[in-house]
């Protein structure tokens, strides 16, 4: 918190400070009551390591792994209805929510490109 302080962030941005605070006492008090919580976020870094290496597939053989790139594409999409239902009920700022369904928007561009030139490529022998 020092830092956005330091930085005049806190001065031009009250509501992002707040939040952070906010966040920050929230994980703080409940990682030093109940360590165990932080197991889950271990594993929300397993699942992502994973659908990573679905990826690979892409690299090796585009054409038969384009199934890759759509599923990649609909979890993009899927983003934006997430944060905006989730994010009301449990109260997560408007200005938080966009942050994260930008995620999906910049997730979805380079995917979409990807599959473009995909299907451009031959299907084969």
């Amino acid at each position: 918190m020092r830092s956005l302080h330091e930085s005049g962030l806190a001065d031009r941005w009250p509501e992002l400070t707040l939040w952070i605070a906010r966040v920050n006492q929230g994980l703080s008090e409940t990682y030093s009551a109940y360590p165990f919580v932080a197991y889950g976020t271990d594993w929300l870094a397993f699942a992502h390591l994973v659908i990573a290496l679905a990826f690979w597939g892409c690299l090796r053989d585009p054409v038969r792994n384009v199934w890759v790139v759509d599923f990649g594409m609909i979890a993009c999409a899927a983003v934006i209805p997430f944060a905006l239902v989730c994010g009301r009920l449990r109260g997560i700022p408007w200005f938080w929510q966009g942050v994260d369904m930008s995620f999906g928007v910049l997730g979805f561009v380079p995917l979409w490109v990807a599959r473009r030139s995909i299907r451009r490529l031959p299907s084969g022998p």
